[in-house]
């Protein structure tokens, strides 16, 4: 069984699925939603989804974003990737991007419940236990790269790094 980020080859790493967030931050508050369905059903989170075949990591988180709260994401940008690998054999390749605003309101769907939270009152205990180790660096205005290992909803291990914004390839990872 999987206990450490060490116990898994990285080099060799492949995942079974490819999957986008997007965080809208504009006005000191961040667009968060309570997913209602699917992988972390219940938990708060940013929209996102998995990435459809032939489908760019850009457009997918437009997409769901659109699908999710019948908005649409201004100012996107990509600002990180995350590699999650779950005991079970579940393993994903998340692209993160945040954007400066939406067009719309967002809207309650059979997906999501749309919450605009003040960033300084992120309920980090509803979330992914990830997301309080690279959600600040974001925040702060880097971008993010990380590995996490997780059993279940428990995270047994992880490492990420900043990256200064636009600055291409990554420092070495912290583990955590």
């Amino acid at each position: 069984m999987l206990a450490r980020l060490t116990d898994i080859d990285w080099e060799r790493w492949q995942p079974r699925e490819r999957a986008t967030l997007l965080f809208v931050i504009r006005g000191g508050e961040i667009l968060l939603i309570r997913k209602l369905r699917g992988l972390g059903a219940g938990k708060i989170n940013g929209p996102g989804g998995r990435i459809d075949p032939g489908e760019t990591p850009l457009a997918c988180a437009v997409r769901e974003v659109e699908e999710e709260l019948r908005v649409t994401p201004t100012g996107v940008e990509p600002r990180g990737e995350l590699r999650f690998q779950f005991v079970d054999g579940l393993s994903i390749h998340g692209f993160v991007f945040s954007a400066t605003g939406c067009l719309g309101e967002p809207q309650e769907t059979p997906e999501a419940v749309p919450l605009w939270t003040p960033l300084g009152r992120i309920p980090w205990d509803e979330m992914w236990a990830d997301d309080r180790h690279w959600l600040p660096l974001l925040l702060a205005g880097d971008d993010v790269e990380g590995r996490f290992l997780f059993d279940g909803d428990v995270l047994r291990d992880h490492a990420v790094a900043r990256r200064p914004r636009g600055v291409p390839g990554s420092r070495s990872l912290q583990a955590g």
